[in-house]
């Protein structure tokens, strides 16, 4: 039995092939193309043509995809949303869209209505539902819109008036058509958790397209039979029914794949992953095996918002960053040459210097033709290799969490570039096949599930909540396609909330399980 695990990056697309004791058998590299799709197919075809294996005995096949993200930073293939914001009149003069890019808001078409409804911080009614109003609008909206957010204020309080207009949407334009409720997706605060459900809304086109392609390059391949996941941004995977209603959850999946592959490859749960890829180089904190997540709202695209994202910092740093020299100073990158890379960097024939190019002239890495930059002066070089060494002590710095020395995986097929001495920390730990680190992350992780809500400890008690939570939280694990006898809860996160005369608790529940 097999697995594939397919990650898509900003320079390369890699796949690779595990068998059913995670061994690794076979990987290759091939340059992300820029349609994304045709990459994927010829690294796809390339793993099973040169591993030869019996494509019947492919069981699983995962994918980790930048598409989403492309989608929202290009402004390209989003579907026209509809905003309905439970809420009027209290929330009439923060209004949706608030701080958004213009052309953003033209390409989501700005519908959006302020209807009556909602609930206070401390779940009293704010408003009744009036179906009616909202019948109204429904029509109103009638192939003006491909999707529909439904953002009630304080729905993470109390959700039911949500889930009562997802019912009425259905009713009304059919079971198929896209809905996303804002207590499964943000967190408290009520404009980022609008943004974030407009933004996953938005989406539903693009993933369609993504995992209708995928399913596609597979049975091209003769892999019919295999279960289908896509990753999600917390290092674990998603079922394909999952992902179409949580298209979101894709953003920031790469680096997490890496972590997750650092994690298995180096046998460390806790430690800093350095991911150095051809254009930019992400950096994360494994803790108990999984990326840490993100305490503070992350801007997506320009738009502020508060759902689920690890906690990473991203440097224009990678194999083919290009080295300049300006009035004395050496510069390395933020830009590159990305997929670009085999025609451009000196080493390969090319014309433009690189970080790689760097490498092979002090001797770091052995690819290319080394005679092609024999030019170039060490004491440059060396120079060269401070300001990289720079750069990569700075970004680590802002993720350690004290100032002691801490240990280093370094993974990714641009890791040629790293010195082998980088203050702050004690030790770096290399991986043979640290190159795939992030595919063999997507392969290997296992099924999450997630809820957060606020609970009322002095109405419902503390056990009773979050036995509560648990149980949500494991019916989503089930529903992303996790086998419910192997779930097993991971992490139980409270924050109580000031000033709050019941003693109220935003209460986050993580279980995870196994794919069947």
């Amino acid at each position: 039995m097999y697995k594939i695990g397919i990650d898509v990056g900003g320079t390369n697309t890699d796949a690779i092939i595990l068998d059913e004791n995670r061994n690794l058998v076979h990987s290759v590299k091939s340059p992300t193309s820029l349609d994304i799709k045709t990459g994927i197919e010829t690294s796809l075809k390339a793993v099973l043509n040169e591993s030869n294996i019996d494509r019947t005995k492919i069981t699983h096949a995962m994918l980790g995809t930048t598409q989403c993200t492309n989608a929202i930073v290009e402004r390209k293939k989003l579907a026209r949303v509809g905003v309905i914001r439970l809420g009027y009149p209290a929330t009439a003069s923060v209004l949706p869209y608030t701080a958004w890019p213009e052309d953003m808001v033209e390409k989501l078409s700005g519908n959006y209505a302020l209807v009556h409804g909602g609930y206070e911080y401390d779940g009293q009614l704010l408003g009744e539902l009036d179906e009616a109003e909202l019948k109204t609008l429904l029509t109103e909206w009638q192939d003006k819109v491909e999707s529909i957010a439904i953002v009630g204020v304080f729905s993470s309080i109390k959700n039911d008036q949500e889930l009562r207009v997802r019912d009425l949407i259905h009713e009304v334009y059919g079971e198929e058509f896209p809905v996303s409720c804002s207590f499964l997706i943000g967190s408290v605060g009520l404009i980022e958790r609008e943004n974030a459900t407009i933004l996953n809304a938005a989406l539903c086109k693009v993933i369609e397209t993504t995992t209708e392609g995928f399913i596609r390059a597979l049975e091209e391949e003769g892999i019919t039979n295999a279960e289908v996941f896509l990753c999600q941004n917390d290092g674990t995977l998603m079922s394909i029914d999952y992902a179409k209603q949580f298209p979101i959850l894709t953003i920031a999946c790469g680096p997490t794949n890496s972590i997750r592959g650092a994690s298995y490859l180096a046998q460390i749960k806790n430690t800093i992953v350095l991911d150095v890829g051809g254009t930019t180089s992400d950096i994360g904190v494994l803790q108990d095996g999984f990326p840490r997540e993100s305490s503070v709202a992350v801007e997506v695209g320009g738009i502020r918002t508060n759902f689920r994202m690890p906690d990473i910092i991203s440097i224009g740093l990678g194999g083919g960053s290009i080295v300049r020299t300006d009035h004395g100073k050496i510069t390395v990158g933020p830009d590159s040459v990305g997929y670009k890379i085999g025609q451009e960097a000196l080493v390969f024939g090319g014309n433009t210097l690189t970080a790689t190019d760097i490498a092979v002239r002090l001797g770091m890495a052995d690819i290319g033709d080394k005679s092609l930059v024999a030019h170039i002066d060490e004491e440059f070089a060396q120079k060269v290799q401070v300001e990289i060494c720079s750069i990569i002590e700075q970004a680590i710095e802002k993720m350690k969490t004290s100032s002691e020395d801490v240990s280093l995986v370094l993974v990714g097929g641009g890791s040629i570039i790293v010195p082998n001495a980088i203050s702050g920390i004690s030790n770096i730990v290399k991986t043979e096949n640290g190159g795939v680190a992030n595919a063999i992350g997507a392969s290997i992780s296992q099924i999450s599930g997630q809820y957060e809500q606020i609970y009322i400890y002095a109405k419902e008690p503390r056990e009773k909540s979050l036995k509560d939570a648990e149980e949500k939280a494991v019916k989503q694990a089930v529903l992303a396609g996790a086998v419910p006898d192997t779930i097993e809860l991971v992490e139980v996160e409270e924050t109580p909330l000031a000033y709050h005369p019941e003693n109220a608790t935003r209460l986050r529940v993580k279980v995870v399980g196994k794919m069947e």
